[in-house]
Order: structure tokens, then sequence, then C-alpha cells
């Protein structure tokens, strides 16, 4: 994985280093990716408009970080909830005129869309419908999803996407999401327990005609017994 304080002037001469960032937010029962309009060559001297994966070359002085971090500012309006890094791969160069391209991929968390100001000019897509990418994005978005599953059980991530009180089954729906697959219920629970990730308030709502669950909040870290990974059964 490149280092993420690389810089354009340490690019190595012959080599374009490219950011993309695949965002994802909730949508119904899965996840979307924001695809952003951008410009692209049709071969003969014109652009055509077309969307993909928010994304710019590294500039001058520019740590990955900060690169990945202002494209996707630049996209929402906002900082996502949560970016990290998911990998890089690269691509052969073409002709002997032509640089060799490396893309470091980025994936955020964006918790709720519906409010931003920018909406209407989004394209969230469901991973289930994106269309037809070029093979650096798809390659890119397909590592984004592994790197981010691969933190769901280790990391607190699932609570970017969450307000700061939550009921049990709003968390395991977004542990869901995440995961792509549906959790046994019971299991969740007593994982939950066992990592001690969260704590429970002393407010109630109303779910449909049943009775009132009670609401829960992250657990600081200085108030856990421990620090523990959550494994889950999967149905």
């Amino acid at each position: 994985m490149p280092d993420r304080s690389v810089s354009a002037r340490h690019t190595a001469r012959g080599v374009s280093l490219a950011v993309d960032v695949v965002l994802f937010t909730p949508r119904g029962t899965e996840l979307a990716v924001l695809l952003a309009p951008s410009l692209n060559s049709a071969g003969n001297g014109r652009a055509r408009a077309r969307i993909g994966l928010p994304s710019d070359a590294l500039r001058a002085d520019e740590s990955l970080d900060a690169a990945a971090a202002r494209i996707a500012r630049d996209t929402l309006g906002a900082a996502p909830s949560l970016l990290d890094q998911a990998g890089a791969h690269g691509s052969a160069r073409r002709h002997a005129d032509a640089l060799a391209q490396i893309t470091v991929t980025y994936f955020g968390l964006v918790p709720d869309t519906s409010t931003n100001a920018r909406a209407p000019e989004m394209n969230w897509i469901a991973l289930s419908d994106l269309p037809v990418l070029a093979a650096r994005q798809r390659e890119g978005i397909d590592s984004a999803v592994a790197a981010m599953r691969a933190q769901v059980d280790q990391q607190p991530i699932a609570f970017r996407l969450l307000p700061a009180a939550f009921t049990l089954s709003e968390l395991q729906s977004v542990y869901e999401l995440l995961l792509g697959r549906r959790l046994h219920k019971a299991s969740f629970r007593r994982s939950l327990h066992a990592s001690a990730l969260v704590e429970a308030t002393d407010e109630w709502r109303s779910e449909g005609r049943g009775r009132p669950a009670q609401l829960f909040r992250y657990a600081p870290p200085r108030r856990r017994r421990h620090r523990r990974g959550v494994r889950f059964d999967l149905l």
C-alpha cells in the first residue's frame, strides 16, 4: 500500500498517480455508491459527459489522505463520516509516450444525503445496479467493498452511519447493510453485549404497534470494560 505521506513531487518519473474515492450511503436494503459526472475524451478531440467515481490527480505537496479528503469534500459539499484507504493498483505503460498509472482508492461512509444541497446533482447507484464502468473504477469499487467489510467486525465503523441515539434493530440493519448479509438477531445482541460497544440510554422510541424500543448509544472507549472485535452469525 502506498505511503500516505507521498506527494506528487516524489512520484517516480513516467508514473501518473491518481486518487479515486468510493463513497457509500444506505439506500433501502443495500448500499449505494456515488458516481459523479465527469468529462472524458471521445478520441476525436471532443469531450463527452459520463459518470464515474470522484477522482483527481494528486497535487504537488499533497498527501494521499489530504487528496482523498479534498475530492470527497468537493463532491459532497461536506466531509464524509469516515474516510479510509482501501488499496492501490496500477496499469502497465501501453505506449512509449504514455504514463503508467497508479490509482489509490479510498472508501468513505455518508450517513444521510437527503438534506444535502447537492443531492439532485448526485448519482447514488445501488451496488447491484452499477452501470458499466472503466476497469480501473470497477476494480476500485470491489476493493473498497472488501476493505470496508474487513473492518466491520474489527472497528466500530457502523456507528458512522447512525445518529447519536439508535435502537438495536437500527444498529443491526446498518451492520447487515455493510456486510451485505442478514444476521441472526440473538447472536448479534450477544456479540454486542460481549464487545461492550453500546450502552443503554433512558430514552425509548415507539416502533410500530409493538412495545417501545430502548435507545442506545456508542460507548465511549473510556467506559468500555475491554476492547474486542465483534463476530456475528450470518443467516
